[in-house]
């Protein structure tokens, strides 16, 4: 009997590089849109949101779905839909137009990220899965570091609307998952409703569920804190250009990679749950020394050691949450972990464009940072955290 083939990692990867662009391509330029539009600074959540908010309901459907059908099946229309709708936000010519296409742009990468990590989870067991989701979030924090960057010089150069144009690359992706992905996981077959009430059942689980309120958390620190704040903090309070901003962004997702790529070893050394409260409380020690400096070395300095904290954070629960819920249901396991990630994408930068508005940048970075560090003592301390050393 011929061996099920194995997805070519490349194209996981790639998987992951494209779907990083939703939000992080345009990080760097968002105050040069909301200016654009004339716009105040604290609409940039609204922004960064919009791209977020379909993945709320459509990732766990996503994840169904490729249960039910196959990754293939479902991963190819995301794409599709994601890079055609991708481009077009940059051709909007009102904000309420470019809202729009974010909105539809949210509906195909919504469910990208997981079955990148569900396509790992399908084909690796053990130490190796857990080195490979590394390797993934080592893409994804990779691209952090180049998409800001990438969309500060286009904007520079030229407008920001050009920045929108890289997002043509996810067609291309789409050709190749076409061309070259094969499932090897079991389709689920009992009705649809055996099937919503399994998932129920397996997300209520005390460890899956610890992972699911963890990630709410730590993507409502990155993207509402860390991705909608900064840009307009180092606008208002150092004067940085987009180029400027870029590259500031790309300090920490350079660590990040770093650290991911070493989660393997770290696991070993000390398992997820130290890893887990460390990454949070690393955000929570960044962000008040970003809200709190006025030197620009010590804020490059404080978003590295944000880097750290996310490249330690982001790999552990999805490896957490892929390894521990059961192969039949792994699709919409991680599909609803990403659901309460994408909440957080969603709430995190409407809180901070409140907060930005009535408080200041630097105000909502020292607020944040007191909120981290009481979620990291809080899951130091609680059981269900504790039990992922089974993981």
């Amino acid at each position: 009997m011929t061996e099920p083939t194995r997805p070519p990692l490349v194209l996981i990867f790639a998987v992951t590089a494209t779907a990083l662009m939703s939000n992080s391509l345009i990080t760097a330029i968002t105050p040069d849109i909301i200016d654009d539009f004339g716009l105040a600074d604290g609409q940039v959540g609204i922004l960064v949101a919009s791209a977020s908010v379909a993945g709320i309901v459509v990732a766990p459907l996503i994840g169904f779905l490729a249960d039910r059908h196959g990754r293939r099946r479902v991963l190819l229309p995301c794409l599709v839909v994601y890079g055609v709708f991708s481009v077009l936000g940059g051709l909007a010519p009102t904000f309420e137009l470019l809202l729009t296409a974010r909105v539809l742009q949210g509906l195909g990468s919504a469910g990208l990220i997981n079955l990148s990590v569900v396509l790992i989870a399908d084909n690796f067991d053990g130490e190796e899965r857990a080195r490979l989701i590394g390797v993934n979030s080592a893409v994804l924090t990779a691209s952090l570091a180049v998409y800001p960057t990438l969309g500060g010089l286009l904007a520079d150069q030229w407008d920001w609307r050009v920045a929108f144009a890289p997002y043509a690359a996810t067609l291309v992706v789409a050709g190749f998952a076409w061309r070259y992905l094969v499932d090897t996981a079991p389709r689920v077959e009992a009705p649809y409703v055996d099937q919503l009430r399994a998932a129920i059942a397996e997300a209520r689980r005390p460890i899956i569920g610890a992972t699911m309120v963890l990630a709410l958390v730590t993507f409502v620190l990155i993207f509402g804190v860390f991705l909608a704040a900064m840009a307009i903090h180092l606008e208002n309070e150092f004067g940085l250009g987009p180029s400027a901003r870029g590259m500031i962004y790309a300090v920490p997702a350079v660590v990040s990679t770093l650290t991911a790529l070493s989660l393997g070893r770290l696991r070993r050394l000390v398992g997820p749950p130290t890893l887990v409260p460390l990454g949070v409380a690393l955000f929570g020690v960044a962000f008040l020394a970003i809200g709190l400096t006025g030197s620009l070395a010590v804020l490059i300095v404080a978003v590295a050691v944000y880097g750290v904290g996310e490249g330690i954070s982001i790999p552990t629960l999805q490896d957490v949450a892929a390894g521990r819920s059961a192969p039949s249901l792994r699709g919409a396991i991680v599909a609803i972990w990403t659901g309460f990630a994408r909440t957080g994408q969603v709430v995190g930068p409407l809180l901070a464009g409140v907060a930005i508005d009535e408080l200041g940048t630097a105000e909502t970075f020292v607020i944040a940072a007191i909120g981290a560090l009481g979620v990291a003592a809080l899951v130091a301390i609680t059981r269900p955290y504790r039990s992922m050393a089974l993981a």
